[in-house]
């Protein structure tokens, strides 16, 4: 090309750009302007303008939201490298699951774009996060200089403006509502995303959300981004940024060269925030590279860089450090004197401002796409060398068997799909095999370990074991960030067997989801149709018949080949049709019984649910609501008032989620929030529950909450762990063995042992009557035992199943983890733990549902032993 016609094409292309509008002259205010924020309208309808004015953007939608909302991507590269998408696309993916020849893979990493992701906005009250989306696809698109235009011809950028666009306008709404009042800064009184809030970063291998599946099939299945750039909120006092890299430990399963990768875009942003004289940038503290299952965590088991950066400042409203308040130090006691590697140029204080915040997060976002071109040939083909070694690992497990003979069968199909979303190759077998005494039957899943994500396979499907690490030598225990054991068969009570030696499998690779196997309904059944209630989805089924008027029953005996908590659906001319639906769409089996049983029937009738919700919004409120949801129990909200003031006789069961007993108390302190938000159940909420109770209700509490129940009620139960030090007992996250008494109507289905989400939960034991003194014994009369049954206990030997856990043994072997206390003439069941934690322990989900089941039933016995029966056995 001679250089008249360069300097033309030059000039037009910067014509064309010169007349791409900016957020500013859209939005009406500078991204981070004092006391602005822009919803999600705004913020799309902006971004669809420059889609629309640039040919360097391209805006595709990839969802929707939980409430309808579009999920947007941006695509932005080069003119010539937007039209060749399918083409990167694909250089991407064959690199990423590495199935080519080393030759081919320097060959695509010198043709191929490295591809760079950044998101924005996934916890909305992080506003800052919300907003420099569109000033940074602005930047990228339109800045002619020599940076930039090699971004643009070496990257592939995808910017995510919003990952929870609900939240935003929910966010969005608060602030403008409350500006101008005490309450400015304030937090809405209700979730940011509509079941999940924070726990939204979160579901990263879950998968539940309707947002994450969306991204997570762009990261995982589709793009596979190289560097993965999460960006937060949430910086330690004082400073202004946190960037990479991150404290210990690492995950063992993770590639070192993840970990090094990492360190580079640390180091990168670091650099550059110090040529900028932009102060307060801090690392190596808090997060880890331990934990699975956030945004920039799981990309680690796919030999992607995950970066996170959490930035000072989420409000629009001013702030002012006094520099003479400056501590002495930071975080985990980082000095403030300029001494520390990790914290060389520290923040003197002064003004902050929402635009410092933006501006923090764009410099983070340019050192990300800087080193994302300037490195790209390496990133690419890093990325393939990584999947190489995971495929080629030696004295590794050569596959995963999920057998077709599972307690289970809907969550073992479950945890099929939940793995192959997050990227994994998965198998069907179309034959049996044998290895050993062992005989896989034909339908077996098989996951191989020879595949490129082996790092995430392994994570999820065997235990985790998290160091011991101290804040000193001697000292308590140094807490893990977020989870410290998450194994998914434990969990899910899904049985997967290791298999450490090849052999021969035949098999076919699954394509598109798993989909229930039809089950069968009985040709013949005169009295009623018996379904096995081990299956989760039994309680979809029971669910949607009682809604449509059948007869549904617990079998309250064992009975010829029928067990105790057979649910029994009467015949009558309407239900074959519904059941042969349920056979179809649930994979569930309905089999024939002509004679009615000659043992009690307890029959269930629909449960009329009120689901307690603080005006503190509270993650564990909206996970049991999503599970009620998916499970098709019906229910009411209950906030403080309705508590107070409605006829709670109304309900058959009440459920408090996981919450401190202060909360759901008092609630927000007065001067925290609008009057109306204020306060919590209170003496008058409390009583009201109460008599709720003593006059034949069913109260169910998680974690927490049953310290609310065991304080307020004055139960005869003491948690044993309370009052412990960590030095003494300390379990952050972890998954703890426990043993379920299952001939317990409210243990119907349950597997014998059982894996409980325990972070920093709770252990019961039952108070009885002393008698002795002064170490002696009283011959005086004995008072009748609490009537208080256990249904799951926590296990006498080898308790810590997955994670980290310290005086387990001493202080909760054998003590009880869920509790039924009759009080007055109704029922208290009290979970030590969160048997719905983030929609993963699919194994104590039975739990929950049949203390509601329980509820509705009116001759359901107590079983309580007393001290002489228990001494006999």
């Amino acid at each position: 090309m001679n250089r008249n016609l360069f300097i033309f094409y030059f000039l037009l292309s910067f014509s064309l750009q010169a007349q791409v509008p900016s957020p500013q002259e859209v939005i009406g205010f500078q991204m981070g302007a004092d006391y602005e924020i822009a919803d999600y309208t705004q913020v799309t309808d902006y971004l669809k303008q420059l889609d629309e004015a640039s040919d360097r953007v391209q805006m595709q939608q990839i969802g929707t939201s939980v409430l309808g909302r579009p999920l947007y991507v941006l695509f932005i590269s080069s003119e010539e490298n937007l039209q060749q998408l399918d083409e990167w696309k694909e250089i991407s993916a064959k690199l990423a699951r590495a199935r080519i020849s080393d030759e081919e893979a320097q060959q695509l990493a010198q043709e191929g774009k490295a591809v760079i992701w950044i998101d924005g906005g996934i916890h909305s009250t992080e506003k800052a996060a919300t907003q420099f989306p569109p000033e940074l696809a602005y930047m990228v698109a339109t800045e002619e200089t020599a940076e930039m235009n090699k971004i643009r011809e070496n990257v592939i950028f995808m910017l995510m403006p919003n990952i929870n666009p609900d939240g935003l306008d929910i966010v969005a709404d608060w602030y403008k509502k409350n500006l101008d009042t005490p309450y400015e800064t304030s937090y809405p009184p209700v979730l940011y995303h509509y079941y999940v809030g924070h726990d939204d970063n979160r579901d990263w291998f879950m998968n539940t959300q309707p947002e994450t599946r969306a991204v997570t099939n762009l990261l995982f299945n589709e793009w596979y981004p190289q560097i993965v750039h999460n960006q937060h909120q949430s910086a330690p006092r004082w400073a202004r940024i946190f960037i990479p890299p991150f404290s210990k430990p690492v995950n063992p399963h993770i590639h070192a060269g993840v970990v090094n990768g990492v360190n580079l875009v640390g180091n990168e942003m670091a650099t550059r925030f110090a040529i900028k004289n932009m102060p307060g940038v801090v690392s190596d503290v808090t997060y880890t590279m331990w934990w699975n299952g956030g945004l920039r965590t799981a990309p680690y088991f796919h030999n992607q860089v995950g970066i996170l950066t959490e930035t000072a400042h989420t409000t629009p409203t001013p702030r002012f450090y006094p520099p003479d308040s400056l501590p002495k130090t930071i975080g985990n006691g980082i000095p403030t004197d300029g001494t520390a590697i990790n914290y060389p140029s520290p923040w003197q204080g002064g003004e902050s401002r929402f635009r410092d915040a933006v501006e923090y997060m764009l410099t983070a976002g340019m050192a990300t796409l800087s080193i994302g071109a300037d490195r790209k040939e390496k990133w690419l083909y890093d990325m393939y060398r990584m999947g190489r070694d995971a495929i080629e690992a030696e004295d590794d497990a050569f596959a995963y068997v999920i057998p077709t003979e599972q307690w289970n069968a809907s969550e073992a199909r479950n945890l099929a799909n939940i793995l192959m979303q997050g990227g994994l190759e998965v198998h069907q077998t179309n034959q049996p095999f044998s290895v050993g005494d062992t005989t896989y039957t034909e339908g077996s899943f098989v996951l191989y370990g020879a595949q490129a994500f082996r790092p995430y396979l392994k994570d999820l499907l065997e235990k985790q074991e998290y160091p011991d690490l101290r804040l000193y030598p001697g000292g308590p225990p140094k807490t893990p960030y977020d989870l410290a054991g998450w194994t998914l068969p434990l969990q899910m009570g899904v049985r997967v067997d290791r298999l450490d030696n090849e052999v021969t499998i035949k098999a076919n690779e699954v394509t598109n989801a798993v989909q229930p196997t039809p089950g069968k309904v009985a040709t013949s059944a005169k009295f009623a149709y018996a379904l096995s209630p081990q299956d989760n989805a039994s309680a979809r089924a029971v669910n949607q018949l009682v809604a449509a008027q059948a007869k549904v029953h617990w079998l309250g005996e064992a009975t010829g080949n029928l067990e105790a908590g057979t649910i029994l659906i009467e015949n009558d001319e309407t239900i074959e049709p519904q059941l042969s639906q349920l056979a179809d769409s649930l994979g569930l089996t309905f089999t024939g019984v002509d004679d009615k049983p000659d043992v009690t029937l307890h029959q269930i009738r629909q449960p009329k649910i009120g689901l307690y919700k603080s005006w503190v919004a509270n993650m564990d409120e909206g996970w049991t609501r999503w599970l009620m949801d998916e499970y098709d129990f019906q229910y009411d909200t209950l906030h403080d008032e309705q508590v107070r003031s409605a006829n709670l006789s109304q309900y058959d069961a009440i459920i408090i989620p996981d919450q401190s007993p202060r909360r759901i108390s008092h609630g927000h302190a007065i001067y925290n929030m609008p009057e109306e938000y204020t306060g919590g159940l209170g003496l008058e909420g409390t009583l009201a529950l109460e008599n709720y109770v003593k006059q034949g209700g069913t109260l169910i509490t998680f974690d927490e909450a049953s310290d609310f129940a065991i304080q307020q009620f004055g139960l005869p139960v003491k948690n044993v762990v309370a009052g412990l030090s960590s030095k003494e007992f300390f379990i952050p996250g972890s998954l703890i063995r426990a043993t379920v008494n299952i001939n317990h109507p409210l243990a119907y289905g349950m597997q014998d042992t059982v894996a409980t989400s325990f972070s920093r939960s709770r252990a019961f034991e039952v108070i009885k009557q002393e008698r002795e003194g002064e170490g002696g014994q009283e011959d005086i009369t004995k008072l009748p035992d609490p009537t208080v049954e256990t249904i799951v206990y926590y296990a006498e030997d080898s308790l810590l199943m997955s994670g980290w856990a310290l005086g387990e043994k001493k202080h909760i072997s054998g003590q009880s983890a869920m509790m039924r206390v009759k009080h007055g003439d109704g029922t208290i069941v009290l979970f030590g733990f969160r048997p719905q934690f983030r929609g993963q322990p699919r194994g104590t989900y039975k739990l929950i549902f049949n203390a509601i089941y329980s509820s509705t039933i009116d001759d359901l016995p107590i079983l309580v032993k007393t001290e002489d029966e228990e001494k006999t056995e």
